[in-house]
């Protein structure tokens, strides 16, 4: 729970104000609600009151010989009931009909609230917390926090307005008669509010489980070659098995607290009636009561229980839900990363200065880099697995910004450039890429919106993807996406590049960007688009030193420094570093 550590968590308080907020804005239709359930709840309290009054009728018209006078007040009381039914199911209807539309419309805002924040997320925050973490917060907790919404918030209104009617109504029948029920439902609500006071930690720690949970099946399946290659297969299961085995304990916990709570609602629900039936029998004796009060107060005891029983329950889910309400408005409370302003670049120059950067507090991975790019130049960036590279380029895109020094575009630092903005600037690709549930089209001008079928097949040419989109028989009109077409690493990653293309910024941050296709292909990929790379800036990040070859300047990045900076021949030259691997490369 930790915000250092992962994802914040909100607060109880941030919780009540979401929902609150949302109530808020939907005055009418949660008035509909009340007014509702409130006559419904009304008319059926109705029927117990006319039973004992006809109760109560009938015994002095025997006692007094006047049969025919009670039998034609039971008649009209058999009429008035089935009228008095048939209204409350009216009513129950258009309750139901209310709380629905309540119910779903809160949850549609609610989602959209939560997609909006998740989208927000700085990028930076989102690599550092556990992916388990982040999935579990979309999938488990949206689909909790939308049964508690859709289901349990209407619900809780519902009974809870029919308790408080009941207990009116029962006080004004007798109050001698409700003493057993106000007594018994006094000691449930004391178990209730002890229930509740531990409730929200136990379900926030089993939330917690449930990422962890997650978080170790992605790694796993994520690394499943690794895992393989070091034979980790018993040490990845029984890591699996200890996780379970956490998760296990905080179920445990809850389902004690639910089990003790369902106890004394189960003791509570069946005692008032026989409490109610021996005050009554008391109370008659002693003339303090009539049959046609206990005859309500029996009747109102059953009408007051359901809906009791029902508050609880619901109050159970509802503590559910604010446990991942807590969780998904934790993702909205992350502050942004960048603070854009009102600056506009007047180049496209890209400079760096004093570059340092740490993704944990005192561990640098860059220490001090300079670089300066040229305008229109190529530039690759060389050296080992982990020497940080693909930090530099994200610094030199603006995904992350610097710990000490700046990064600036045409004399605006990049991270006080407004996100639509700086990526018209300077854009990243890289080797991880995604295709989206919708045709190639959608999949490709996600980079500009609107743009002509013109452009998008110019993009897709550039990239050599043409030749392949023109062959499906629905051209880009062919579906991707689960349950679609299906495209291969090399094509997805040709869909990614041509979305680049059409977002036409001034300079490019490559990052492996072809690592996913055949050496052949990519070789040839990276032949076609120099042509439409002529004129911009390109930082090209790579293992492959045909690249390097390539490319104007060359900067080696060894440990987190550039060691050497210079051309493919100036650098075989200073037999150097990058001598060593060029040597290690054609070897």
């Amino acid at each position: 729970m930790s915000p250092k550590k992962g994802l914040p968590i909100a607060s109880s308080r941030a919780v009540v104000g979401f929902i609150g907020s949302l109530l808020t804005q939907r005055r009418r239709l949660v008035v509909a609600v009340v007014l509702a359930n409130a006559l419904a709840a009304g008319a059926g309290l109705l029927v117990p009151r006319l039973l004992g009054a006809l109760v109560d009728s009938t015994v002095a018209d025997v006692q007094a010989g006047r049969q025919d006078a009670a039998l034609a007040a039971a008649n009209s009381a058999a009429l008035i009931v089935a009228g008095l039914v048939v209204l409350q199911a009216l009513l129950i209807f258009a309750a139901q009909l209310s709380s629905t539309m309540l119910g779903q419309d809160v949850l549609a805002s609610a989602r959209e609230y939560v997609v909006r924040a998740i989208l927000r997320l700085p990028l930076s925050r989102v690599e550092s917390a556990s992916s388990g973490d982040l999935v579990t917060r979309v999938t488990r907790d949206v689909g909790t926090m939308s049964e508690s919404v859709r289901w349990a918030l209407p619900q809780s209104i519902m009974a809870g307005i029919t308790v408080v009617l009941t207990l009116v109504a029962m006080v004004s029948n007798s109050l001698l008669l409700s003493v057993p029920s106000l007594v018994l439902m006094s000691l449930a609500i004391l178990q209730v509010r002890r229930y509740l006071a531990r409730a929200p930690k136990g379900y926030l720690t089993e939330g917690g489980t449930y990422s962890r949970i997650n978080t170790t099946l992605t790694e796993t399946v994520e690394g499943v070659r690794t895992v393989e290659a070091l034979g980790l297969r018993a040490n990845r299961l029984r890591r699996g098995d200890d996780d379970i085995a956490v998760s296990a304990q905080a179920e445990r916990y809850t389902m004690t607290l639910r089990n003790l709570l369902f106890i004394v609602m189960d003791i509570a629900f069946s005692l008032p009636r026989v409490f109610v039936l021996l005050l009554g029998a008391i109370g008659y004796a002693e003339g303090w009561v009539t049959l046609g009060q206990i005859t309500t107060a029996i009747l109102f005891t059953d009408a007051l229980w359901g809906p009791f029983d029902m508050l609880v329950h619901t109050v159970d889910r509802v503590q559910v839900g604010i446990a991942s309400t807590t969780r998904l408005l934790g993702i909205a409370s992350v502050p942004p990363d960048r603070e854009p302003g009102d600056l506009v670049p007047t180049g496209a120059d890209l400079v760096g200065r004093d570059l340092r950067y740490a993704y944990r507090e005192g561990h640098d991975v860059l220490h001090g880099v300079d670089l300066e790019l040229r305008t229109g130049e190529r530039l690759a960036i060389v050296g080992p697995s982990g020497s940080g590279k693909s930090t530099l380029g994200r610094l030199l895109s603006g995904i992350h910004g610097p710990r000490t020094g700046s990064v600036a575009v045409g004399g605006v630092e990049l991270t006080a450039l407004p996100l639509d903005v700086l990526r018209r600037e300077v854009a990243l690709v890289t080797q991880e890429h995604h295709v989206f549930i919708g045709t190639i089209r959608d999949n490709v001008v996600l980079a500009r919106e609107g743009a002509p079928d013109e452009d998008v097949i110019e993009a897709l040419r550039a990239v050599d993807a043409w030749e392949w989109v023109e062959r499906l028989p629905e051209g880009l009109d062919t579906r991707l996406g689960s349950g679609q077409l299906a495209l291969t690493p090399g094509r997805a990653q040709q869909v990614a590049l041509a979305r680049l293309i059409l977002a036409d910024p001034h300079t490019i941050v490559l990052d492996e960007a072809t690592s996913l296709i055949d050496p052949r292909t990519a070789r040839h990929l990276e032949g076609s688009m120099n042509a439409l790379l002529t004129g911009r800036t390109v930082v090209a990040i790579a293992h492959r030193l045909h690249t390097a070859h390539d490319a104007d300047r060359i900067a080696v990045v060894i440990d987190g420094r550039v060691a050497e900076l210079g051309s493919h021949d100036e650098l075989v030259a200073l037999d150097g570093e990058y001598a060593a691997l060029w040597r290690a490369w054609t070897s």
